[in-house]
């Protein structure tokens, strides 16, 4: 009798799809990464033909040097086991700094360099020199702009949004959005009491966190959560968890925002009535709950509509905007989602549409389903957000028919 088995195991080792060269080069990306970032604007700013006095050469490339080194180290100590706050600080800063001067590192290093050229300002010495304190200009600006729009109080969006099978006693139905708060290493008490603050003038019938509340667990990020707790709404507090959460023990903020009197819409849903018409609430975990190994997680829709009448209309709470596709497959009528946070320091954002099939605002997908994905309240890591603000968002739920106001 002939042993096959050997054969077997060498015929599909045979057939098993080989490793693409784009997976290949996204293996070494995490090196490859932070090298570009340090190294290109240090060639732009020091050595394309500024012939800089040697002291000026050599003290800019050890600050590159340094920062090359010392960013991920920052970073593993910040974000790995040792969770070490002021790590993650100097770290996430550092990581933002870099990518604004390596951004406009290449767009001035090309563009003005070239229209300099064209017009015939200078030497290449004196038109290179012009690029670098351009750079160092413009990249000096935006921080200080981008590291007061993360940390002041988002400004309030406000918008109409008519949903078809909304019937006319829901209409004017006020739903305030807050996601992505992401407390973390910087603390932030102070700027969640003032979002709550905020949150509370605008009477809303119902409040919704659509997750990444915090970066770290809830027993670490306690005291800057605790203000959510003074949210008021006429109707409810409903949230849902984001990915964030599943890095920082996931159940912990469930049972915090519990705790606090949110209620956490996990798999689940809630009907919200008024003037004889209903409004199906529901909510999923994160599309990454189920790969956390967490008994219970995962984002299951039909799950969350269980029982709920198919003539109602449905709001639904999802951390992701790429969960649209299911929504929409299930008759949803709004999501509402965080996650992008509009890309927080462009360019960032064309990365993040490679992911996402939203942005920010509201968008349509499929025959009845609406998106609203949100800019997000706080920011991740790098405190800065560039042509990204913050924001915290009043969706005014309108009815077709409802009697127009006179």
């Amino acid at each position: 009798m002939t042993d096959t088995s050997n054969t077997r195991s060498a015929d599909s080792a045979a057939d098993e799809p080989k490793p693409s060269r784009l997976r290949r080069v996204m293996r070494w990306l995490p090196l490859i990464a932070p090298i570009l970032l340090w190294t290109v604007p240090c060639w732009v700013l020091l050595y394309a033909g500024q012939q800089w006095p040697l002291p000026v050469t050599l003290a800019g490339t050890a600050l590159f040097a340094l920062g090359l080194v010392g960013m991920p180290l920052a970073m593993i100590r910040g974000h790995g086991r040792r969770q070490q706050d002021w790590a993650a600080i100097v770290g996430d800063t550092l990581l933002g700094a870099i990518w604004v001067l390596f951004t406009w590192s290449v767009l001035l290093g090309i563009l003005l360099r070239l229209a300099l050229t064209v017009a015939g300002v200078g030497d290449g010495q004196d038109r290179a020199r012009s690029v670098t304190w351009a750079v160092l200009g413009t990249a000096a600006v935006l921080l200080a702009w981008g590291y007061a729009e993360a940390r002041r109080v988002p400004r309030v969006r406000s918008l109409d949004v008519q949903l078809p099978r909304l019937g006319a006693g829901l209409d004017g139905t006020r739903v305030a959005l807050i996601t992505d708060t992401h407390y973390g290493p910087l603390d932030r008490a102070r700027w969640s009491a003032r979002v709550c603050e905020t949150v509370n003038t605008l009477d809303a019938d119902l409040v919704c966190h659509t997750g990444d509340i915090a970066d770290g667990t809830a027993e670490r990020r306690r005291a800057q959560a605790a203000p959510l707790a003074t949210v008021r709404a006429t109707r409810a507090r409903v949230y849902v968890t984001g990915n964030h959460e599943y890095y920082g023990e996931a159940q912990g903020w469930v049972d915090l925002m519990d705790e606090l009197g949110w209620e956490p819409l996990r798999n689940r849903h809630l009907l919200l009535e008024r003037g004889g018409d209903t409004l199906v609430v529901a909510g999923v975990d994160d599309v990454t709950a189920e790969s956390s190994g967490l008994a219970g997680h995962r984002a299951h829709l039909a799950g969350a509509l269980h029982g709920a009448d198919p003539d109602h209309p449905v709001l639904l709470l999802a951390h992701q905007p790429k969960f649209v596709d299911r929504a929409a497959a299930g008759g949803v009528d709004l999501q509402l989602s965080g996650h992008t946070h509009g890309g927080q320091i462009w360019p960032f954002h064309h990365l993040v549409r490679i992911d996402q099939p939203a942005l920010a605002g509201l968008s349509r997908h499929g025959a009845r389903t609406l998106l609203y994905t949100s800019r997000g309240t706080g920011f991740w890591g790098p405190p800065f957000r560039v042509f990204a603000p913050s924001e915290i968002t009043l969706l005014v739920l309108r009815s077709p028919q409802a009697a127009p106001s006179s």
